[in-house]
């Protein structure tokens, strides 16, 4: 019986998330399999892989044969690697010991690397949404101008209304003097 590791649809339409599983080459895609050895998500960034390394491994050594996109992910994972490392210990070429810290030394590394991605990605988040905010900020600015412009009562001759400010500032003046009434002078004044 030929053995496939390979990919079994799940999900909704448009959202498909994976098993990867162990099955017989001749069952359906979504079929009949021999064993679950992990999921694979690749809607999120980065794609979610869990993945039973072990039983990954046992596969390979029984004569499984991953697909491409299969491959790819035992590959990620670190499955190919160990299978390979195995493959030096039977013949000698290694310790078992010295397999395990080769085996666990790319793991931390490749976790590293996956870690320094989720926090770029983090980065260039929080730089979008800061410049989003900008952007929401001159708008605002620019609508407050427009309204308080508009709230302004004209004078019928427009141009001299610009002059007249200019005379104000020169004078030292501001722009909109307001004068205070003196009536609540004359209550205190009353009582």
């Amino acid at each position: 019986m030929p053995v496939k590791i390979r990919l079994q649809r799940h999900g909704k339409k448009g959202k498909p998330f994976y098993w990867v599983v162990a099955a017989d080459a001749r069952a359906k895609r979504d079929g009949k399999f021999l064993e679950k050895l992990g999921i694979y998500n690749p809607n999120t960034n980065p794609a979610t892989i869990e993945l039973n390394v072990d039983n990954s491994v046992k596969w390979l050594q029984n004569g499984a044969q991953p697909t491409d996109t299969a491959r790819a992910i035992l590959s990620y994972k670190g499955v190919l690697l160990k299978n390979h490392l195995l493959g030096g210990v039977r013949k000698g070429a290694l310790t078992e010991e010295q397999a395990e810290e080769k085996f666990n030394a790319w793991v931390t590394e490749k976790e590293q690397a996956i870690a320094d991605k989720v926090g770029g990605l983090d980065k260039a988040k929080q730089e979008e949404r800061a410049k989003a905010l900008a952007a929401e900020k001159e708008v605002n600015e620019k609508r407050a101008a427009e309204a308080a412009a508009a709230a302004l009562p004209e004078t019928p001759e427009g141009e001299n209304a610009e002059e007249e400010v200019e005379a104000l500032e020169a004078a030292g003046e501001p722009e909109q003097a307001v004068e205070t009434p003196e009536a609540p002078a004359e209550e205190e004044d009353k009582a």
